[in-house]
């Protein structure tokens, strides 16, 4: 029981952390210095305008994904139907935070269950990639994505977040490997994705060799996990230690860019610090086919289902309109579309 109170308590420690302290990595997402050339004659309705996309076997209505967060408390389950609500109601994908407290105490499995809110959407299971390194396996990756009838896994990388953690699983080495052999006997399609580092050309390339479905680039620019387990430090020394990393990391617009040159055939999935639907067109114009955000809609969950409604809808909203203003009728005509680097 004790463990389940450990774990408990950090779920509980990062949602509070979150909501209430200042969290953000000390570099920006990198969006910034992008622009798009305005079209003032776009010659399309925006009624013609439509961001509807076919991925892992689901249709999805916008290319918008609520990124893995939480779970294995009771906040964490209200938190988490408010946002199987709105994904299902707006038609994008969701993710829920790391089921390692499932599957090592199942009384916790109902709490990432959200299926039943969420009949339709696409949904990815999470499970730190590192334990893997700490005896689980194939089957234990397969009961995550069993416990909440998912149709895909993610597999995140956190080794800097692991190092500052006094708890932190840290044995890194030879990981690789039994990635790939998740990614070859796992009947659903396999994401890894960053906490808010970013994802290196080196480590895509290596993630593509292993067979992975998609990388999501979880770039610097938004919270930075570091800054949470500096608000989680037991002493003031490690308090310090965690606060020096403020400013790493790979931002966002980078991190994409790198991985599609090192890993063209791999699917980009963007996070990291996106704001609003204008930063997801941006980052559709630069490779990625699916949008993650986090922070945002957690804020918008803990306070009402209706504030994630509202959330979702504006974000959809800026990136019609953003197309819209670029003359792109669809998702395949905005990666077409012209940007500027500042």
């Amino acid at each position: 029981m004790k463990k389940v109170t450990q774990i408990g308590s950090r779920k509980a420690d990062h949602i509070r952390i979150n909501l209430e302290e200042e969290v953000l990595s000390g570099l920006s997402n990198g969006l910034e210095k992008y622009r798009f050339i305005h079209e003032a004659l776009p010659e399309i309705d925006l009624k013609e305008v439509h961001t509807d996309l076919e991925l892992f076997g689901r249709e999805l209505r916008a290319p918008l994904l609520i990124s893995s967060m939480t779970g294995g408390t009771e906040q964490a389950s209200l938190i988490n139907r408010r946002l199987a609500a709105a994904a299902q109601e707006f038609g994008i994908a969701m993710g829920v935070g790391s089921q390692r407290a499932a599957l090592e105490h199942p009384e916790l499995a109902s709490t990432f269950q959200v299926r039943r809110y969420a009949p339709d959407v696409l949904l990815f299971a999470n499970l730190g990639a590192v334990q893997l390194n700490y005896g689980y396996s194939v089957d234990d990756c397969r009961r995550a994505v069993e416990m909440i009838e998912a149709d895909g896994l993610i597999l995140h990388l956190n080794p800097l977040q692991e190092a500052l953690q006094p708890e932190g699983d840290t044995r890194f080495s030879g990981l690789l490997s039994k990635i790939e052999a998740v990614c070859r006997a796992l009947e659903v399609p396999v994401v890894v994705k960053e906490v808010g580092w970013g994802i290196s050309e080196r480590t895509a390339r290596l993630l593509a060799q292993a067979g992975v479905a998609a990388i999501d680039v979880a770039g610097a620019g938004g919270t930075s996990w570091s800054q949470v387990e500096m608000y989680r430090a037991p002493t003031p020394l490690a308090r310090e230690l965690a606060a020096a990393f403020v400013n790493w990391g790979i931002p966002t617009a980078e991190s994409i860019r790198y991985v599609r040159k090192a890993a063209p055939q791999v699917l980009v999935f963007a996070s990291g610090g996106i704001r609003d639907g204008i930063d997801a067109a941006k980052s559709i114009a630069l490779g990625a086919t699916l949008v993650g955000m986090a922070r945002r809609f957690l804020k918008a969950a803990a306070e009402s289902e209706s504030a994630v409604h509202e959330t979702a809808w504006l974000i959809i909203q800026q990136l019609r309109i953003a197309m819209f203003a670029v003359g792109a009728a669809d998702l395949q005509a905005l990666r077409r579309a012209k940007m500027v680097e500042d």
